[in-house]
């Protein structure tokens, strides 16, 4: 059974950081990729890890305040954020594939986490 798991995440002000992390099990993933989606908005890219070579790509909207990292023995994707914002706010999801790739957009992705809210308050 392929599972997606977050954790992480709650309520927080503007200027705090934000940890997630997504445990992958039941088959192997080659690329892991965070995505979120804000009330009435699309589903957007924020940031993406290769499992092997760790070879990140993040979305210019946070570029230079997240860090995406992975452990690859435990088979598990972290996010960190820095200086969030009110815009930051959104529900993260997890998505995984069997490639390696950049891929930017929800629909090249087949595996995905429950998601978990993050409101940043101003």
């Amino acid at each position: 059974q392929v599972q997606l798991v977050e954790s992480g995440g709650g309520l927080l002000q503007a200027g705090d950081s934000l940890g997630l992390s997504c445990a992958a099990s039941g088959r192997t993933f080659r690329t892991v990729s965070w995505f979120r989606q804000a009330p009435g908005k699309e589903r957007e890219f924020v940031a993406s890890i290769t499992m092997s070579g760790g070879t990140t790509d993040y979305a210019d909207s946070v570029k230079g305040r997240a860090t995406i990292s992975r452990d690859s023995a435990k088979n598990t994707v972290y996010l960190q954020m820095n200086n969030l914002k009110p815009e930051d706010t959104a529900v993260y999801y997890c998505a995984a594939s069997p490639l390696v790739g950049r891929y930017y957009s929800a629909a090249q992705y087949g595996y995905w986490g429950q998601g978990t809210q993050v409101t940043v308050s101003s």
